[in-house]
C-alpha cells in the first residue's frame, strides 16, 4: 500500500491541533502504517514544530524554504508535488487553508480527491472507504475512493480523536533539498488582526456558544445567564452575528475566533465545519440541539436532543442549585 502522509500547519513554533488528528486518521487508513508528517517552514520555529510531532510520528518530512515562511498554498503545492512519492495517500485538515491546498495539489498530483471526512472505515482493494457529510451536514455519504494512483483526503476538524498510543520517536528527514527553488504569482503582504470586544473569548476555559436555535436576540440571555452561574463567557456561530444578536467578537469558527476551552457547551449549533474548525484542544463537547441528526452529535462527548430555550434555564437552576449546596 502506499505511504500516508499529513500535512501538518503550525505558527509561532507550535503545530496545529489537527495533527494528533490527523495521526489518528493515518491509522484509520492503515493500522499497520507508519505516520509520516510533512512540514514547511523556516528557521528555529520550523525545527520546534519537527520536534513536537516526534511522539506521534514515525517520520517527519521537513522541508525549510524562506519562500515557506508564510503558508502560500500555491508555493506548498509545488513543493509537495517534487517532494511526495506519486502514488501517496496525503492528509489534510478541513480548514480554511487546507481547502486551499488540496483540490489543486490532488490535481497536480493526478490523485484522487475526497474533501470534509468525518470518518474513514480502511482501505478495500484498491478503495479507501470514507463517510463525508453533504447538505450542510443532513446527509453522511458513504463513499468509495480508487487510491491506486493516491489521493487527497482532507479531514474535518474535531472528527477524529488523537489516539493514546506509545510515543513512536520519530525521525527528522530534512526534504529541503528536493523542494529546489521556489516562485508563486501570489505572495504574503499582512496580517490584520481583528479588533478584541469587550470578551476575550480566547482566554475562557469555559464557553456557552449559541447558534440559530436561539430564535431571537432576546433570548441570548438565556445563555448569559447560563453562563453567569457556571463562570463561562458565551460565545456563537456565525449565524447569530449575521443577525446582529451579538459582536463579531464573540464570533467561534473559520471566519471568526480560535479558541481552546476546556469545556465548550454548542446550543443549537448544527457543527458545520466551518463552526468546528474555531474549536481546539479537544474540549469536553457538550452539544444540545432537537435536530438528532445534527452533525454535532458526531463529535459532541454528550449529546442531549433538547429545545434549548426550556433545555438552558433548567440546566442554570441545577447549577445554581449545586452552588448553593456547596456554599453551605
Amino acid at each position: 500500500m502506499a505511504r500516508v502522509f499529513a500535512y501538518i500547519v503550525h505558527k509561532g513554533g507550535v503545530a496545529d491541533d489537527s495533527a494528533l488528528e490527523l495521526a489518528a486518521a493515518v491509522r484509520k487508513v492503515d493500522p499497520t502504517a507508519t505516520p509520516i508528517a510533512v512540514v514547511t517552514g523556516s528557521g528555529v520555529s520550523l525545527d520546534e514544530v519537527c520536534a513536537s510531532l516526534r511522539p506521534a510520528y514515525g517520520e517527519i518530512w521537513k522541508i525549510a524554504n524562506e519562500a515557506l515562511s508564510y503558508p502560500n498554498a500555491e508555493l506548498i503545492r509545488k513543493t509537495l508535488v517534487k517532494v511526495l512519492p506519486s502514488d501517496s495517500i496525503v492528509l489534510v485538515a478541513h480548514d480554511h487553508f487546507g481547502i486551499d491546498l488540496a483540490p489543486g495539489l490532488s490535481i497536480k498530483l493526478n490523485s484522487a480527491f475526497v474533501s470534509d471526512v468525518v470518518e474513514i472505515d480502511g482501505v478495500e482493494g484498491p478503495d479507501l472507504k470514507a463517510v463525508r457529510q453533504e447538505f450542510g451536514g443532513q446527509v453522511s455519504a458513504h463513499v468509495r475512493c480508487d487510491v491506486s494512483a493516491g489521493a487527497v483526503v482532507t479531514i474535518r476538524p474535531g472528527a477524529f480523536k488523537p489516539l493514546n498510543i506509545i510515543p513512536l520517536g520519530g525521525v527528522v528527514v530534512d526534504k529541503s533539498a528536493d523542494a529546489g527553488a521556489l516562485t508563486a504569482g501570489r505572495r504574503y503582504l499582512e496580517t490584520v488582526v481583528a479588533e478584541a470586544g469587550d470578551v476575550d473569548i480566547t482566554k475562557h476555559p469555559i464557553l456557552v456558544s449559541i447558534g440559530r436555535g436561539i430564535q431571537e436576540k432576546d433570548n441570548v440571555a438565556i445563555a448569559e445567564e447560563l453562563a453567569e452561574a457556571m463562570g463561562a463567557a458565551v460565545s456563537c456561530s456565525r449565524p447569530v452575528v449575521d443577525a446582529k444578536w451579538m459582536e463579531k467578537s464573540r464570533q467561534v469558527g473559520s471566519s471568526g475566533k480560535t479558541v481552546k476551552p476546556k469545556v465548550y457547551l454548542a446550543c443549537g449549533i448544527s457543527g458545520a465545519f466551518q463552526h468546528l474548525a474555531g474549536i481546539k484542544g479537544n474540549p469536553f463537547l457538550i452539544a444540545i440541539n432537537k435536530n438528532p441528526k445534527a452533525p454535532i452529535f458526531q463529535v459532541a462527548d454528550i449529546g442531549i436532543v433538547d429545545d434549548i430555550l426550556e433545555f438552558l434555564p433548567e440546566l442554570t437552576n441545577k447549577v445554581r442549585e449545586m452552588h448553593n449546596v456547596a456554599a453551605k
